[in-house]
């Protein structure tokens, strides 16, 4: 069964997060943040992760500690659901267009963690939510999923257009690693090991 149940506690914040890598993007993500919930239900909805998010943070403070905490939880949930990862296609890319907006994103799931970031974002804000998080997610996902990730924008000129397509260009890349591959079913690496 590859799924897993994450909590994490800290004085910041109180997360869980459940995975289901088997399922059909069903999602259920609460973490007092509009905008961030909404890039977390497109992360689920185009990897076919089912995942389900409750999160309380110190949003009195900013939006940092729950935008980050959820990415330590989540990629703790991929490695738990992931094992010892027999039998996964281990390297996806998708390259997402979303009106004027194109993001490329292509990972390993290495458990060597390393993010390349080219995601200039043209305004600061999103709403009321700081652009500089959309990094800080995805660094604490990659960190805490042993993921080495690359997201590069090619074009946009929209703020909302370029976060929405870099969600779903990591979750369609997602989507395609830890797909199983039938003509590969032990550890997909010369080592033996990942």
């Amino acid at each position: 069964m590859r799924r897993a149940e994450v909590s994490r506690k800290t004085a910041e914040t109180e997360i869980s997060v459940t995975v289901n890598l088997d399922g059909t993007g069903t999602h259920d993500c609460k973490t007092g943040v509009g905008f961030f919930d909404h890039m977390l239900d497109q992360l689920a909805r185009h990897s076919l992760i089912d995942l389900t998010v409750r999160a309380t943070g110190d949003l009195h403070i900013d939006d940092h500690h729950t935008v980050e905490d959820v990415g330590i939880a989540l990629g703790q949930a991929l490695t738990k659901a992931l094992g010892d990862k027999a039998g996964i296609t281990r390297y996806g890319h998708f390259r997402l267009a979303m009106d004027d907006a194109q993001v490329a994103s292509a990972l390993d799931l290495s458990a060597r963690p390393y993010l390349v970031w080219t995601l200039p974002f043209p305004t600061a804000k999103i709403g009321t939510f700081d652009t500089e998080l959309v990094r800080e997610f995805f660094q604490a996902l990659a960190t805490h999923g042993g993921i080495t990730l690359h997201v590069d924008l090619i074009h946009g000129l929209n703020s909302h257009h370029i976060a929405e397509a870099a969600f779903k260009a990591v979750a369609r890349a997602l989507r395609m690693a830890v797909e199983p591959d039938p003509r590969s079913p032990g550890i997909p690496s010369t080592k033996g090991a990942l």
